[in-house]
């Protein structure tokens, strides 16, 4: 059930699941689920070998499945996130599905089946939800039509793109194993919770799920992909590069994700601007206290 590399990951965080609701096709309820989405952030690998971390969008029902194998997206929801490479057929991608407003998430994996000029069907290979630890609740505008994202590289993180880091409280990293492929999940905490030590992001790593999906990927391929938000201006950071796992060394020290930046685009206007009060998960707000 597990690669290697999640193997490993549970080893050096102390514990070993024998087990995890992880299935081949899509239940039913995650096909509903991804129905009803105007958003969905979705991973790939590009030429370079670094995987990729966007958010796609559209109006509710651009991500569709057409059965419990296939999930069906909009093909015109691509020109929504300028980066992504060409998507052809055998490529692996991720998809996580995410509805703020109750803390729902469900995740998929696979490979392309086919590219059309209406649609992308991703043949799902992995399909399982997430516990809503650290998500933030918050209600997101409905969708509306932006034109096409500016993209705007940087050569190294100036301070627009560091006073975003300090003030995220959200986060998207997309890693990829060696065998399975593509994959993205959802990282949240407090404002704060993503530093900078040295040149190099520091992301703390909050207990989860115990699948150890994304630091097994990493414990076998290092390079990742972070797209971090910025919900109430509508900006972004897409940043590429190099995770190393540091492993807490004496009890009540918490993992962290160092993360050299190789690669780094802002996006000033890649939502619709929000500006909406935010509930933060109780999980996040003990983190707080704890703080």
């Amino acid at each position: 059930m597990f690669h290697s590399g999640e193997r490993l990951a549970q080893q050096k965080a102390g514990f070993s699941p024998e087990s995890a609701a992880i299935y081949t096709a899509m239940p039913q309820q995650h096909q509903l689920f991804y129905a009803g989405l105007s958003q969905f952030y979705f991973s790939t690998i590009d030429a370079a070998g670094y995987p990729v971390a966007a958010v796609l969008q559209g109006e509710p029902g651009f991500v569709q499945a057409t059965d419990e194998n296939h999930l069906r997206i909009a093909t015109a929801s691509l020109t929504t996130f300028p980066g992504l490479p060409a998507l052809r057929p055998g490529m692996t991608a991720g998809g996580l599905g995410l509805d703020f407003s109750n803390r729902r998430r469900n995740r998929v994996n696979g490979t392309i089946a086919s590219v059309t000029p209406d649609f992308v069907t991703l043949a799902v290979q992995e399909s399982f939800g997430n516990c809503p630890k650290y998500i933030q609740r918050r209600i997101l505008p409905e969708h509306q039509l932006l034109r096409q994202p500016e993209r705007e590289p940087l050569v190294a993180l100036d301070a627009d793109a560091r006073y975003l880091i300090a003030a995220a409280d959200t986060c998207f990293i997309a890693s990829r194993a060696p065998q399975q492929g593509a994959d993205i999940s959802h990282r949240g905490g407090p404002p704060g919770f993503i530093g900078m030590t040295q040149g190099k992001l520091a992301i703390v790593d909050y207990a989860g799920n115990r699948y150890m999906n994304t630091l097994g990927n990493l414990l076998l391929a290092p390079r990742c992909a972070l797209l971090i938000m910025d919900f109430h201006q509508g900006a972004a950071l897409h940043i590429q590069g190099t995770a190393e796992l540091v492993w807490p060394q004496k009890e009540g020290e918490e993992r962290c994700l160092l993360i050299a930046p190789e690669k780094i685009v802002r996006f000033r206007q890649l939502l619709p601007a929000a500006g909406l009060a935010v509930e933060f998960a109780a999980s996040t707000l003990a983190v707080n206290k704890k703080g």
